[in-house]
């Protein structure tokens, strides 16, 4: 973990030389390209044009998708993009992960997490999203996450292709002494309209490869496009259906043997100590360790199968330390009463004088609400698992992971070889959600592979271990307060939120010796960064110190900010009898990428139609990576309980690729929320964690799931995410729902803690 560290703190310092423009050496680093990690392992025959592209002599084009594929479909937007430019059709191209690579760089996703909201494009706002994109450079973190996979490279992988498609034409020029304008490509060949020859592009690889790439080329125009714009079948689907080994999960060979881990179940606590015998006289058992990680400390087991080392696992009798943390999930709680009822914490951004119009307003004008948000798993399909080896010197790791550049810095920190000695696999993600960017998996796989040397290691977490152990969404509670004019409007809006700091968490496990203060916009987004032009209006942001392990979680602070703020905006509705569309239409008036959506969605879900006796419709809106949703929840009341009839989604992205997949996306997200809407916690007796499986920590069952509609606009100016804007706001439009159904207002998380579901 010190090297991550170290390597970090330098790189960002480089990046500071470079946002500062004062030294040139800075800014001739960040100008230089980063070398591509195709040319080290070209198949024979095959050619690499840059960090995204080989093409082989037999003609087999393959596109590195660099950003994992973790079922949102990425695989295939990405080979559209370079596909459309190189013009090849989808069904010309492999699509592979590739090598990790600092070439593979994620820029979008930490722009995306400047303290701004997306509307703002004021100086300092544009400043600082252009500096966060240099350091991003020289941070060089290859990291899937944020809903910005498509984005930060909808210039990267079609430049890609458009420069090969150059290179391939000013090679076959020299073979047949023309002018390289003068010829046209189409489906993977090279033609001399004048001569009616051709080359296919395998036959021009091995010399178009070494030519320079052109300083510049022309993209096509949208309205050229053949493959963008149009919904693709997707890459990944049949290995899927047919039960292809592409998962962690699938990964075998010679020489394997299989592995396990049982780690603290008081999160951050020591190993006092083990009493291994039985186990160790259990059939097909290897050999156990001990873990002492700064991640965590624990066991492994090695055996002959998965189930043996289970097994094993089990009869093991360990000496647990405690952890530092508060023991229960109720004075966890406390934890947050005590932040709410201090002083004011950091904010991010301020409209008018919420204290004056508070100090003015008399007590019948103003109300106040509480909410609460627990803990939460990712709960992904696929449990943890990683395997390993280690042989002759070198690392091989087959991994599902969102970051395998940092996973291959921490592997070779931990088994004492140069990053170059570690080769990295990225195999399909059965579900990541934020989960699969840790690192916790990957060190104990690491230290199992060091026991054994020569076998490949494939250590499987069980689903107890994962569930108990996965680093949560962070819980949190907030403060609403309001000031209502006489027309029902909020004259002032005041709201705190505490939890703890996610960045610092994460930083504290990632690079522990960087410092990590300062405001975490984490905490408060989805509130204080929402296009409500309330004319007073603040949300200040309360970390509270908490050393449980915690992680991004789909759509990460949005997930529970969005409740909260979007739910006492429907508070302020009702408390001034006023309909929740045309408040939240008149509050974001100055907005029309805002009020086209409410008016879609209302449109959508026959807002202003009554339904019959026993239904209700709730409403809620975010804008949340890039992309503007609007929702509407139906829901029914019946014998057994309340059912979710149906969602209404409008969204409005700016760019959409491929509509079906990124409705997909959507869905999916909606699904998720609902899940943790409905019935999702995670709670802590005697020091940890309660809830074991999917059995109390479930999500959405199929007969559960609702009818989902989605619809799209295209008014925004910037291109938006997919995977995470649809989960935040369909919380708060499902408790506005149970309101406007019951009358009874649900301000904590999950909701099933207080009306029943079916």
């Amino acid at each position: 973990m010190g090297t991550i560290a170290k390597i970090t703190r330098r790189t960002l310092l480089l990046g500071a030389v470079a946002v500062a423009g004062g030294v040139a050496f800075g800014y001739y680093k960040y100008r230089q390209p980063f070398e591509n990690p195709l040319e080290d392992d070209l198949a024979e025959g095959e050619s690499t044009f840059n960090p995204y592209l080989k093409i082989g002599s037999d003609n087999r084009i393959t596109v590195i998708a660099p950003r994992a594929e973790m079922g949102q479909g990425i695989f295939t937007t990405l080979g559209a993009l370079l596909a459309e430019e190189l013009d090849v059709t989808l069904d010309q191209i492999a699509i592979e992960h590739g090598p990790p690579g600092a070439a593979y760089y994620n820029t979008a996703s930490l722009k995306e997490g400047a303290p701004f909201p997306l509307f703002d494009d004021s100086m300092m706002a544009e400043s600082t999203r252009a500096a966060i994109g240099v350091v991003a450079k020289f941070v060089a973190i290859q990291l899937t996450g944020g809903s910005q996979s498509t984005v930060d490279h909808f210039e990267k992988m079609r430049l890609a292709g458009a420069a090969a498609r150059e290179m391939l034409k000013s090679a076959a020029a020299k073979r047949w002494t023309v002018d390289a304008a003068s010829l046209t490509t189409a489906d993977g060949k090279v033609t001399d309209p004048k001569s009616g020859k051709s080359f296919t592009y395998g036959e021009l690889s091995a010399e178009a490869a070494v030519l320079t790439p052109p300083d510049e080329v022309k993209l096509k125009d949208a309205r050229d496009w053949k493959i963008l714009g149009k919904s693709q079948p997707r890459k990944d689907m049949l290995a899927k259906v047919t039960g292809a080994p592409i998962f962690g999960m699938d990964v075998a060979g010679a020489d394997m043997v299989h592995a396990t881990v049982r780690m603290n179940p008081h999160l951050g606590g020591k190993l006092n100590g083990l009493d291994s015998s039985a186990a160790k006289s259990m059939r097909g058992v290897l050999k156990i360790i001990e873990i002492r990680s700064p991640l965590g400390e624990g066991y492994g087991v090695i055996a002959d199968n998965t189930w043996r080392a289970f097994q094993a696992a089990d009869a093991v009798v360990a000496d647990w330390g405690k952890a530092t943390y508060p023991e229960t999930s109720e004075a966890i709680e406390k934890q947050l009463d005590v932040a709410l009822a201090g002083e004011t914490g950091f904010v991010l951004r301020t409209l008018g004088d919420p204290e004056k119009a508070f100090a003015e307003a008399s007590k019948d004008q103003i109300i106040e609400a509480d909410y609460y948000a627990p803990f939460l798993s990712h709960a992904a399909m696929e449990p943890m698992n990683a395997t390993a080896r280690i042989k002759d010197g070198w690392l091989d790791l087959w991994i599902p992971h969102q970051a395998p550049t940092l996973a291959r810095t921490l592997a070779a920190s931990i088994a004492g070889l140069e990053e170059d000695r570690v080769r990295v696999h990225v195999t399909f993600l059965g579900g990541g959600f934020g989960r699969r960017a840790e690192l916790d998996f990957v060190d104990y796989a690491v230290r199992l592979a060091l026991a054994m040397p020569g076998k490949v290691v494939k250590t499987i977490w069980t689903r107890e271990e994962d569930m108990t152990h996965s680093p949560f969404r962070p819980v949190a509670k907030a403060k609403y307060r309001a000031v209502l004019d006489k027309d029902g409007s909020p004259k002032a809006v005041l709201g705190s939120v505490a939890s703890p700091s996610l960045t610092q968490n994460v930083l504290g496990r990632f690079f522990p010796s960087l410092p990590a203060g300062g405001p975490d916009n984490t905490m408060i987004d989805g509130a204080y960064n929402q296009p409500y032009a309330i004319e007073n209006h603040r949300i200040d942001g309360r970390a509270v110190a908490l050393p449980i392990p915690m992680t991004f979680w789909r759509s990460v602070g949005y997930s529970y900010n969005a409740f909260m703020h979007e739910s006492f905006i429907d508070e302020i509705a009702a408390a001034g009898k006023v309909d929740p569309l045309a408040l939240r239409r008149k509050l974001m008036a100055p907005y029309p990428v805002a009020t086209a959506l409410l008016d879609k969605v209302a449109d959508m879900s026959g807002w202003s139609t009554p339904l019959p006796q026993g239904k209700a419709r709730g409403i809620a809106f975010t804008v949340a990576f890039g992309t503007w949703v609007a929702q509407v929840v139906q829901v029914a009341q019946e014998e057994a309980g309340i059912r979710i009839e149906k969602v209404f989604c409008a969204a409005d992205a700016g760019l959409v690729l491929d509509e079906r997949n990124f409705s997909a996306q959507l869905m999916s997200g909606i699904v998720f929320g609902l899940s943790a809407a409905v019935g999702q916690k995670i709670t802590f007796a005697d020091g940890m964690v309660e809830q074991m499986n999917f059995s109390d920590h479930d999500g959405l069952r199929m007969y559960q799931t609702p009818a989902i509609e989605i619809a799209f606009l295209a008014n925004s100016e910037h291109m938006g995410g997919a995977g995470e804007p649809g989960t935040p706001p369909v919380m708060p439009a499902l408790a506005n729902a149970v309101f406007a159904l019951t009358g009874k207002r649900v301000r904590r998380m999950p909701l099933a803690d207080e009306v029943t579901f079916v």
